[in-house]
């Protein structure tokens, strides 16, 4: 792999990473910051959601103590796919569910974008 390519599946996960932050999801301009123009989501739950609709979701998500969700991530990995596009994928587990994610990442000129993510529950067992 090349430098190049290196760096670009760095930063595509360092902008999953940050997405993850509770103190990122609750401030939508961050979340707006790292979303791609023409952002879609098909989530754990099987909706579709859009820009607007994930940015404004991910700032009401709450614990019932008040405090925002986190989720724990294991084999977190990233794959150049071409130039401009990284793959990231991972899973998640919250207090709730576990889930396969994945993101696909294109570089803007004003930086990283997630363009599209999708996650799929885990069954138990």
């Amino acid at each position: 792999m090349a430098p190049d390519d290196d760096e670009a599946v760095a930063a595509a996960i360092a902008g999953e990473l940050r997405l993850l932050d509770p103190a990122v999801r609750r401030r939508p301009a961050r979340v707006a910051d790292l979303l791609h123009p023409d952002f879609l989501e098909f989530g754990a739950s099987g909706r579709r959601w859009s820009r607007p609709d994930i940015i404004e979701e991910m700032a009401a998500e709450q614990h019932p103590d008040g405090q925002q969700a986190v989720a724990e991530v294991c084999d977190l990995a990233g794959t150049r796919l071409a130039e401009d596009v990284v793959l990231v994928t991972y899973v998640s587990q919250s207090a709730s569910r576990r889930c396969h994610r994945s993101s696909v990442w294109r570089r803007t000129p004003a930086g990283w974008r997630v363009f599209f993510h999708q996650g799929t529950i885990i069954p138990p067992g």
